[in-house]
């Protein structure tokens, strides 16, 4: 069961060592409201009151709301499947490793397709099927290593890389950080130069969702720097390099500093045009996600996120998509076209950007926080738009 708004926002509140006081001092938003949802007097708010609350907090607005779940509960611990993850990622202490004897019948290249099936499997947001398949691709990538096969560092780092997506997925940012910290130290001892910046990336993600921003920041600029002395002269170095750019841009906008933001953004969209004109290995599922569409996407992310609806709007007119863009990131993609009409007073705008998401993830959108508040708050309006029923029906949040 998802926590109630009122305990999110208790917790978050406490966590930044804030009374209810400077709460409403760093919001704007009184102290009344606060302690209404607080008690659990009201268990809603309107999205520019929560967005208030989420920036004088320091979070992102979905933290606050709650993340949709990644994989279906199974009461207050944790299922099989989890933790058969778990028990993938961190081997139990003086457990026997794996017997080198097992690896017979088993390749590299087989277990690298299984990987990149998996790493498919988690852009489709197909979590119940990738908790079941991961624990035995790990275990097979150990096996590798204990034989010796080239490659099966490499391998394994994936893998663990992988984990810790899902980790942070399920809302685990503390197994996500062990089991990136063990993917990393499997990069290092591999012959890929790319992975460990890759892992890097995973990283400073993972300490944006503990708001952990500054040590964010350091990360993805020092595994940016290390790619870049190497040379940006393939796409998968350029991809790897913008990923990594990406990431620190958007901590920086976290942090407050939406300029900075801004610049390297820009700077990674003109560098995204390169990737066409270079050479590319024959499989690039495994690399990082960064083409002209997923900067433009993450700028309009950023723009929304950081109070510039109009920029958004902007940069999300007449977009086209990448056929390598992931069905996640399209879906991210009318969900905050559909916010930046919103904050306009723009109601048709955002119910037409909402019916487009529908169509692309109705199951996906019934169950994300945002989405549903959204819909709420044009459900409330006094003069409803065209086709919101039908989206407050779908959603659950109609009369």
């Amino acid at each position: 069961m998802s926590e109630h708004l009122g305990d999110t926002l208790r917790r978050l509140r406490k966590l930044s060592g804030l009374t209810q006081e400077e709460l409403s001092e760093a919001s704007e938003v009184s102290v009344d409201v606060i302690r209404k949802l607080e008690q659990k007097r009201t268990s809603s708010a309107r999205l520019p009151t929560l967005h208030a609350l989420a920036q004088g907090l320091g979070v992102e607005l979905t933290t606050l709301l709650g993340d949709p779940p990644g994989a279906r509960s199974e009461g207050d611990g944790d299922s099989p499947a989890l933790v058969a993850v778990r028990r993938a990622i961190t081997p139990a202490p003086f457990a026997p490793g794996p017997d080198p004897a097992e690896a017979e019948g088993l390749s590299i290249a087989a277990v690298r397709d299984r990987i990149a099936d998996a790493w498919s499997e988690y852009h489709a947001a197909e979590f119940d099927s990738l908790m079941k398949s991961l624990p035995d691709i790990i275990s097979d990538a150990r096996r590798l290593v204990a034989a010796g096969g080239d490659g099966a560092h490499a391998a394994l780092g994936k893998s663990l890389q992988l984990g810790g997506h899902l980790a942070v997925r399920l809302g685990k940012t503390d197994l996500a950080i062990i089991s990136l910290e063990r993917a990393i130290a499997e990069a290092e001892m591999s012959s890929d130069p790319l992975l460990t910046p890759m892992v890097c990336n995973s990283v400073a993600w993972a300490y944006q969702r503990q708001n952990r921003l500054t040590d964010a920041i350091s990360v993805a600029r020092y595994a940016a720097d290390r790619v870049k002395s190497g040379g940006l002269a393939t796409a998968e170095s350029v991809k790897v390099w913008g990923g990594l750019m990406m990431s620190a841009a958007t901590s920086y906008a976290r942090s407050g500093d939406y300029e900075q933001a801004d610049r390297m953004m820009r700077a990674a969209e003109k560098e995204a045009e390169r990737v066409s004109t270079l050479p590319a290995s024959e499989d690039n599922r495994m690399v990082s996600v960064f083409s002209n569409s997923s900067v433009r996407i993450e700028r309009v992310r950023l723009a929304v996120q950081h109070g510039h609806p109009e920029d958004a709007l902007k940069l999300a007119k007449g977009m086209r998509l990448s056929k390598d863009t992931p069905p996640s990131w399209r879906t991210w993609l009318l969900l905050d076209v559909a916010r930046a009409h919103t904050d306009l007073g723009d109601a048709e705008g955002a119910v037409k950007a909402l019916e487009s998401l529908r169509r692309v993830a109705p199951a996906w959108m019934r169950h994300h926080t945002l989405a549903v508040s959204i819909i709420r708050d044009l459900w409330e309006l006094p003069s409803k738009p065209t086709g919101i029923r039908s989206l407050a029906e779908f959603v659950g949040v109609a009369d």
